[in-house]
């Protein structure tokens, strides 16, 4: 099976035409996208942080340590 090599040139004008198909994102679209990222993280943050803390209590509990 022979590697077929493509000239930079030819590469790079591939490039920027796929490039140019691309639907990108508004400002807007961008910012909303990345506020609910950022909000979903926080809340993930908050239920792991709940949770560990509720293990942590639970298992106190049961085995009596920290007295």
């Amino acid at each position: 099976m022979a590697l077929k090599t493509t000239n930079p040139f030819t590469f790079i004008q591939q490039v920027r035409s796929e490039t140019a198909k691309v639907t990108w994102p508004s400002r807007r679209e961008t910012l909303i996208s990345t506020v609910m990222v950022v909000a979903f993280a926080i809340l993930a943050m908050v239920f792991f942080f709940a949770a560990d803390q509720l293990m942590a209590f639970g298992i106190d509990l049961i085995l009596g340590l920290g007295r």
